[in-house]
C-alpha cells in the first residue's frame, strides 16, 4: 500500500540501450498504473527526445525548467517538478538541450552522481513520493549512468523480437560496473516483455528464451502489441486514460500490481 510514512521513494531506471523496445511507453504507463493504485509517482524524463514529457501532456512551451537545468545548472528540484494531468503523477520534463549534457558535464568530477545528489537534496524530503521512474535514453551514456547511480534498481523492457536477448549483455555489464564503482545496492528490478504477440511463434520463442536464461527476473506480465498503446502518446495521455479498457491498459495495470506485490513480499 502507499506509505503515509517518510520512507524514501523507490527509484527505478527504465533502461535498454536498444531503441524502439517500449522503454518510454513502459515508463509512462507503469507510472500511471502505479498512480492509479494510489502511489505518489514522479517520472524523470532523462531522454533528450522528451517523449515521456509529451506522453504525459507536457508540451514544449511548458518545459521551462527541465532535467538539463537540474543536472547542468543545479536548479532547485521543486522548480523542476510539474504536475501531470494524471492524479498522483508528477514529472520533470526534458528537451533536446539534454543531448549536450554529456559534453557539458565531462569536466565535472561528480558527473556520474549529479542526479543522485539532486534526488537526495532537502527539496525532495517533503515530496513523499512512493516511486520515482527514470526514463533513460536509448544509449549507455553519461545520462544513463547518472540514472543508475541514483537508482535502487533497473527495469529492462525487452522487445519480443529476434536478437532481443543479444543486447542485454552490454546493459548487464554496465549495471555490474555501476554496482562495483558507484552504487553497490543497484539491482535488476526485472525484465518485462513488450510488443508481445501470442499468435507469433517468434514472440513465444523470445519469451521462452528469456525465462530460461533469466528465470524469475522476467515478469509474468507481458505487454501486448496493441494499437491503443501506440496511439495514446499522440493524444498526450497514458493508455490507461486514452482507452482504459484496452488490452494495453489492462497489461500495464497487471505489471504495476505484480511490481507492488514483489515489493510487498520483499519488505
Amino acid at each position: 500500500m502507499p506509505n503515509a510514512t517518510a520512507q524514501k521513494p523507490r527509484i527505478i531506471s527504465i533502461a535498454n540501450q536498444k531503441g524502439g523496445v517500449g522503454k518510454t511507453t513502459t515508463t509512462i504507463n507503469l507510472a500511471a498504473a502505479l498512480a492509479e493504485l494510489g502511489f505518489k509517482v514522479l517520472v524523470i524524463d532523462l531522454d533528450p527526445q522528451g517523449n515521456a514529457s509529451t506522453g504525459l501532456g507536457i508540451g514544449s512551451s511548458a518545459r521551462d525548467i527541465t532535467t538539463y537545468d537540474l543536472l547542468v545548472d543545479d536548479v532547485d528540484l521543486n522548480k523542476a517538478i510539474q504536475l501531470s494531468s494524471t492524479e498522483n503523477l508528477s514529472i520533470i520534463p526534458a528537451t533536446t538541450d539534454l543531448s549536450s549534457a554529456d559534453m557539458e558535464l565531462f569536466s565535472n568530477d561528480n558527473r556520474s552522481s549529479l542526479l543522485k545528489q539532486a534526488l537526495r537534496s532537502n527539496s525532495m524530503k517533503d515530496k513523499s513520493f512512493d516511486y520515482i521512474l527514470i526514463d533513460c535514453p536509448p544509449s549507455l551514456s553519461l545520462l544513463t549512468v547518472n540514472a543508475m547511480v541514483a537508482s535502487d534498481s533497473v527495469l529492462v523492457p525487452l522487445q519480443s523480437e529476434f536478437f532481443a536477448l543479444e543486447g542485454l549483455s552490454q546493459l548487464m555489464l554496465t549495471i555490474r560496473e555501476v554496482r562495483q564503482t558507484a552504487n553497490p545496492g543497484l539491482r535488476i528490478e526485472g525484465v518485462v516483455l513488450t510488443m508481445y504477440d501470442q499468435r507469433n511463434n517468434l514472440s513465444q520463442m523470445v519469451d521462452e528464451d528469456a525465462r530460461e536464461h533469466l528465470g524469475e527476473l522476467v515478469f509474468a506480465t507481458r505487454i501486448p502489441r496493441n494499437v491503443r498503446v501506440s496511439e495514446a502518446p499522440s493524444f498526450a495521455q497514458p493508455v490507461l486514460a486514452y482507452d482504459t479498457n484496452s488490452k494495453g491498459a489492462i497489461a500495464y495495470r497487471d505489471l504495476a500490481k505484480e511490481m507492488r506485490d514483489r515489493h510487498t513480499k520483499a519488505a
